[in-house]
């Protein structure tokens, strides 16, 4: 909650209820001061009085002005997968709410034009940088060049992913441990790095993306339900560990939401026609919206969801059976 303190010579004694003399301006009618329009929004003023002096002055944030203030303005904030879909939908959230954001990706000149749009879409402070989290040395890069250029770190997305899908008799260990570094491994290496820089600012958050199926794994799902229980696992495992550091962890299961990995497997079709298809087998009718990942991912992080840790919230429109 911001504040604000001003220190006023009293004109008489004791101190008046303020009365509002036009629409856009206060005036106390026993201090004889005009306070500036922007306080207009102002719910609550509080006078401590002593030796002639109003010594405390607060103007206070109207309470629709507290549920909708984020406070996620300055926070440094790393989302990997940042150059598309449900990453770079939570960039551009992050961006519009004044958040000093670290996008990375592997493919570099996609990575660049994400950013030079973001950029440009929300007048924000985007920063792209080319990692791989399936390589230890790329995230530690990546973490020390964030710090390196705002001088620590508050958030972490773990968006970094994709769909696979198969049965055990056909899945290679190379399959099992490539879906496993990158998910897995990659979520436990970006964590790794930032939480002494988090612990040193006084706390933090941490949101890993991770699906229903980590949950409830349908058949043929493998080995994206083996990775995401564990990511799950992870994410209620640090989120016990570093509570005392007030560093929050939380995961989110996506289930059917638009993202550049289901345009590309419409490319034959009519991508409306794929959406409308895929929606009806969720109980809502619809597939999600990457815009819905990104409000609930920043809602996480905010002051707002300040007494949530260690949860796994399904954002799937009902789709997954376990709550």
């Amino acid at each position: 909650m911001n504040w604000i303190l001003w220190k006023i010579k009293i004109v008489s004694y004791p101190p008046c209820r303020l009365k509002k003399t036009s629409p856009k301006k206060w005036l106390p009618n026993s201090l004889g001061i005009l306070l500036p329009s922007p306080y207009l929004t102002c719910q609550g003023i509080d006078f401590n009085v002593a030796d002639g002096l109003v010594t405390k002055f607060f103007y206070k944030k109207s309470l629709e002005q507290e549920m909708f203030d984020l406070e996620l303005k300055n926070k440094v904030a790393i989302i990997t997968g940042g150059s598309d879909g449900l990453g770079r939908a939570t960039a551009r959230r992050f961006a519009s709410e004044g958040a000093m954001v670290v996008i990375c990706a592997r493919r570099e000149e996609h990575l660049m034009q994400a950013t030079e749009d973001l950029h440009k879409e929300t007048n924000g402070s985007v920063l792209g940088m080319k990692a791989d989290v399936c390589k230890a040395e790329d995230c530690t890069k990546l973490i020390d060049q964030t710090v390196e250029e705002f001088g620590g770190i508050d958030i972490l997305i773990n968006n970094a992913g994709k769909s696979a899908a198969s049965g055990l008799e056909v899945l290679s260990d190379e399959a099992w441990q490539e879906d496993l570094d990158l998910k897995l491994m990659g979520a436990i290496r970006m964590c790794r790095g930032p939480v002494p820089h988090m612990r040193k600012k006084g706390g933090g958050s941490i949101v890993n993306a991770t699906t229903g199926a980590g949950k409830a794994p349908d058949s043929l799902a493998l080995p994206t339900s083996v990775s995401r229980a564990a990511g799950n696992n992870l994410t209620k495992s640090l989120a016990n560990e570093l509570a005392k550091d007030k560093i929050r962890v939380n995961a989110v299961c996506i289930g059917l939401i638009k993202s550049a990995q289901w345009e590309r497997r419409s490319e034959k079709g009519s991508l409306e026609e794929f959406y409308t298809e895929l929606g009806n087998k969720v109980p809502l009718g619809r597939v999600g919206e990457a815009e819905e990942y990104a409000d609930l991912v920043a809602f996480l992080c905010s002051a707002r969801g300040a007494y949530i840790t260690g949860t796994a919230i399904n954002l799937d429109g009902g789709l997954c059976p376990v709550i």
